[in-house]
């Protein structure tokens, strides 16, 4: 029988709305962490802490910027340095910068703090920050700066398992850590990506394990151009995805949580010109589809992983 132990740390002012009771609990492993402004941290503020940091995670050992709102990633980016990293998120999609949790995987130095102090965020998340990024930050008065002590390439590992109260009883699984294997990883159609269209695809395979399904990441020069989850079937998102890319969409490549079945994506990605498709795949229809990409000059990659997330 397995047995869990929680002690309570804390009791929140509400859970996600106002009328729910919250409180946080210690467990065996957590993270070690230092807010060095603000009172302390919201119900709401560690869910999309969460999600920030699991999604850094993918990019520890490069520059990279991480914006989430509603515990969801809304843009994500990797640069030459954070600045780099943070004006391209801000570029794919500057309305959900406004009151989001932001999370940078290098220092936030002065130049990257005044630029965030010229945006509303809540919740800015660093290994690290400058003592001139402090005091331009402490002007603020509503942001909270959260520093994380532990390396970033060590913070999913520190949840084992997920629990989810039902009430047909607790459900626990092992937490998805599943990264790329080299056995599974083919290219199925005779259209090759080229390096740049491949890196692009694996970004954003990267970023689409984090998002809400029927997910789908729409990327392009290591930043993603759109992103949509949690609608009712996969056709819809990729639909949504692309309408808010517009005319920035050619020679983008599309990351799909789960495998594409039927051959509708591929004409909406051929249709806004995307250059290529990253999916789990394995399915009977691999070949059928691989075959209308090739018509479409699509190239598909097949991750043999899947990433749902309910």
């Amino acid at each position: 029988m397995k047995t869990f132990e929680f002690e309570k740390i804390q009791d929140f002012k509400y859970g996600e709305n106002p009328h729910q009771q919250a409180s946080l609990y210690k467990y065996d492993s957590e993270i070690d962490y230092e807010l060095l402004k603000g009172n302390s941290l919201s119900y709401n503020n560690i869910l999309n802490a969460t999600t920030a940091l699991d999604t850094a995670a993918e990019f520890f050992d490069v520059a990279g910027c991480i914006v989430v709102k509603n515990s969801n990633p809304v843009s994500v980016a990797l640069g030459a340095n954070p600045v780099q990293a943070y004006e391209k998120t801000l570029d794919s999609d500057p309305v959900s910068h406004f009151n989001s949790t932001i999370a940078f995987t290098r220092e936030v130095d002065k130049e990257l703090a005044q630029k965030l102090s010229e945006m509303s965020v809540e919740l800015l998340i660093a290994p690290s920050f400058s003592k001139d990024a402090e005091e331009i930050l402490n002007k603020n008065k509503n942001l909270k700066i959260l520093k994380i002590n532990t390396p970033l390439n060590k913070i999913p590992s520190l949840v084992q398992e997920e629990i989810k109260m039902t009430p047909f009883g607790a459900l626990i699984q092992e937490k998805n850590l599943k990264d790329f294997d080299k056995e599974t990883f083919k290219i199925l159609t005779k259209k090759k990506p080229i390096q740049s269209e491949l890196e692009d695809m694996i970004f954003a395979f990267k970023v689409v394990k984090h998002v809400k399904s029927s997910a789908i990441v729409i990327a392009k020069d290591l930043r993603t151009l759109a992103i949509s989850g949690g609608e009712g079937n996969r056709i819809d998102s990729v639909e949504i995805a692309f309408s808010k890319v517009c005319d920035s969409a050619k020679d983008s490549v599309v990351a799909s949580d789960g495998a594409f079945t039927t051959i509708n994506n591929i004409q909406v990605a051929a249709q806004n010109r995307a250059a290529g498709i990253i999916q789990p795949a394995g399915t009977v229809r691999d070949s059928q589809i691989a075959e209308y990409s090739d018509k479409m000059n699509i190239s598909i990659v097949a991750t043999g992983i899947r990433h749902l997330k309910y």
